[in-house]
């Protein structure tokens, strides 16, 4: 699907294509959204372009994702999709022909329908293609806080449940879970964060920027560095909430071999005494001593009882 727009007193506005194909303005920005074929044929032919295949833009390798062709500009970066376990990173290549911006992408990103509404809406900040592009990537950064932000209360959760009581084993599996998607999250974050980074000072590079631009472009790399810190800092703390949902893991453990290791040493001297009358074939206690069983009984009882009073007493078996 092929969206474009066209500028109007510093706004974007809609533009239809007409039957011949053409616009009746020029567009200052045309957004590809899973193009089919025949679009991007058209595109090619219209805008006197090769442009790259949505499925092929994972393959391009990273040394090749930002190069300049003849009299346009070509740009491969990744945008995220969205903040939960099902999130993954878009790959979406930007190609500057002229005074057009174009993007091609197979998902519709939440942070390309975000700017179509927030640019018809508003009025006064865009002058050209290229605002377009820095605004794109300016969104970008600000959806990197967002997930970030997100990350962090979920974490919050995961601390209280942490670190109020001990976790059980099946609460542990739960904790870690939602640790490990935290971690999936905020690792595709700071990846994002850097193939943006390395775009925007490609973009600096390039001396197609105005100096606002490029004053813009600054203070997007500005906060990608905050951005980075902040990724460290939740990094640590997914590390710190994972010891200790594994300590806990540890402690459970170690409660079931402590258990079976107090029943075993109670449980011995009784097997000692039980071995030791019944290989007693000289002098059979029961035939002389009508209390011989049961003095044996309360013998073995009584050696099971003395340890384990004593285990008790220790706090072993707590």
């Amino acid at each position: 699907m092929l969206h474009a727009f066209a500028l109007n007193n510093g706004r974007l506005n809609r533009v239809e294509f007409e039957e011949d194909g053409l616009c009746r303005d020029q567009p200052v920005w045309i957004d590809a959204v899973d193009p089919t074929e025949e679009e991007r044929v058209w595109l090619e032919r219209t805008c006197l372009l090769t442009l790259p295949n949505p499925e092929h833009l994972r393959d391009i390798e990273a040394s090749a994702r930002f190069y300049e062709h003849e009299d346009s500009l070509h740009l491969r970066s990744d945008f995220l999709s969205g903040t939960d376990s099902h999130s993954h990173s878009v790959a979406v290549a930007f190609v500057l022909k002229g005074e057009t911006l174009i993007s091609i992408h197979a998902d519709d990103l939440p942070i390309f329908r975000l700017l179509r509404i927030r640019k018809t809406a508003e009025s006064g900040r865009i002058e050209d293609c290229r605002d377009v592009l820095v605004d794109l990537y300016g969104m970008d950064v600000e959806f990197s806080a967002d997930a970030l932000e997100k990350v962090y209360a979920d974490l919050s959760n995961v601390s209280q449940h942490v670190l109020d009581k001990p976790l059980s084993d099946k609460q542990a599996g739960a904790v870690l879970a939602d640790i490990a998607h935290a971690e999936h999250v905020n690792g595709r974050i700071r990846r994002n964060v850097m193939d943006t980074q390395r775009a925007l000072s490609f973009l600096a590079r390039s001396k197609l920027l105005t100096a606002d631009q490029i004053a813009e472009v600054g203070q997007i790399q500005h906060d990608i560095e905050s951005l980075d810190g902040h990724t460290s800092f939740l990094f640590d703390k997914i590390n710190f909430l994972m010891d200790a949902t594994v300590g806990f893991i540890n402690i459970n453990q170690n409660k079931i071999v402590r258990m079976f290791s107090v029943a075993s040493v109670g449980l011995l001297p009784p097997t000692l005494i039980a071995s030791v009358y019944g290989m007693n074939f000289a002098v059979m206690p029961e035939l002389n001593w009508k209390l011989g069983y049961p003095f044996a009984l309360l013998l073995m009882l009584l050696s099971v009882a003395v340890p384990f009073w004593i285990f008790h007493r220790k706090g072993w078996l707590k």
